[in-house]
């Protein structure tokens, strides 16, 4: 603990003072892509109607995404999450999970196409490379929840050939084969999960270990002969909440060849934020239990909400800097969970904002190539790695 306060509490280094680090992060972006592990915007888009709703070309500013912004942001390449509710899990639901999923990487499809001279579909690095080249935004698709295979390796190729380049093994509900991080179990991979995880392998899907409890999380780096990702999660020892990385995990990343993407998401990088949420979220139950009604509770829960703290910026740059202290440079990223999160940190609010963070980073002593690492070229090895171990195995 009193090395993470004394990594917290260091001053950094201001070496170039008056230097627009703004300006120089835009001109770094300008030759590398910036590669973003995980945005919502699919499920965003669906419930707002559907693609023929939503006119990404012009400013949304019920979102955190668009065209406009992701040019501001100079983002390059976009993993957008293919999110399958929980609740297609439930006996009667109205859509299966594959159902779900397939519905979901449809809407990326049809997105990505309606705006084709400012996006392209990418499923390897060399794609995305291309797209850089030709001034294009790379539409990747990764699912959120495992439960979207249906416990079939047949519908998991199915997914890759549709061009799937990750899977969240689990969301926030536990599997037959992964258990999820809000889960008290100990257990982790079954001997079926680690099949899954070969065969993501053996198809080139990227294993994403966001969501997933620590057991799993060893489970899978021990069983991938591939890379693998945390599409969208940060530091436990910075911020004690199970979505995020415990330093026993992340001291394995490195020998597997592995990327965790920092995410932007208040509870996961503000322990004050976590704190406070967490206090919220009982004296709601306490109000709940009481049988106060519920203008009561609503007016209640709104002063508790209006003297909130808030996350910074700053907070979410000590997440990359602590992520590179115990991993290394080689594997730290951004995944930022926009269109995912209903709050967000202070100048951090949407997808414009990536330079904001990158100038940080520079500010704080950041090398350029360093910089690049965590932009982009960290997932660019990552795929390159996995494309190569799925080469392998055909």
């Amino acid at each position: 603990m009193c090395g993470v306060i004394a990594f917290l509490t260091a001053q950094p280094p201001n070496r170039l003072a008056g230097q627009d680090y703004r300006a120089q992060a835009i001109r770094i972006l300008r030759t590398v892509p910036l590669i973003d592990g995980h945005n919502d915007l699919p499920d965003a888009i669906r419930e707002r109607g559907g693609v023929d709703s939503v006119n990404l070309a012009v400013s949304q500013p019920r979102l955190m995404t668009d065209i406009p912004r992701l040019r501001s942001g100079h983002v390059g390449g976009q993993f957008w999450a293919a999110y399958v509710p929980v609740t297609t899990m439930d006996s009667g639901a109205a859509v299966h999970p594959a159902v779900y999923a397939l519905e979901q990487i449809d809407l990326v499809h049809q997105f990505c196409g309606k705006n084709a001279a400012a996006m392209a579909l990418a499923t390897t690095a060399a794609q995305v490379e291309r797209n850089f080249a030709a001034g294009k935004v790379s539409c990747l698709i990764g699912i959120e929840g495992g439960h979207a295979i249906e416990n079939s390796l047949s519908a998991l190729r199915m997914f890759a050939r549709l061009g799937v380049r990750y899977m969240t093994l689990t969301h926030w509900k536990t599997l037959d084969w992964a258990v999820a991080s809000t889960d008290t179990a100990h257990r982790g991979l079954s001997d079926f999960g680690k099949q899954v995880v070969l065969e993501m392998n053996h198809v080139g899907m990227l294993v994403d270990l966001s969501h997933v409890n620590d057991q799993t999380m060893s489970d899978a780096i021990h069983t991938s002969r591939a890379p693998v990702i945390f599409s969208h999660s940060s530091a436990r020892a910075l911020t004690h909440h199970m979505r995020d990385v415990p330093d026993s995990i992340l001291r394995l990343v490195p020998a597997n060849g592995g990327i965790v993407m920092v995410n932007f998401n208040p509870g996961f990088v503000s322990e004050a934020v976590r704190t406070y949420e967490d206090s919220m979220s009982a004296w709601s139950r306490a109000l709940s239990g009481a049988n106060v009604d519920s203008a009561t509770r609503a007016d209640s829960l709104r002063v508790w909400e209006s003297r909130a703290p808030r996350a910074t910026l700053e907070q979410v740059a000590d997440h990359i800097d602590y992520i590179r202290r115990v991993a290394g440079v080689d594997h730290v990223g951004l995944g930022s969970d926009f269109d995912g999160i209903t709050e967000v940190p202070e100048r951090l609010e949407d997808v414009s904002k990536f330079p904001d963070l990158i100038a940080e980073l520079l500010r704080r002593g950041w090398t350029e190539p360093d910089v690049k690492k965590v932009a982009g070229l960290n997932i660019l090895r990552v795929m390159r790695d996995a494309e190569r171990v799925a080469a392998g195995a055909r």
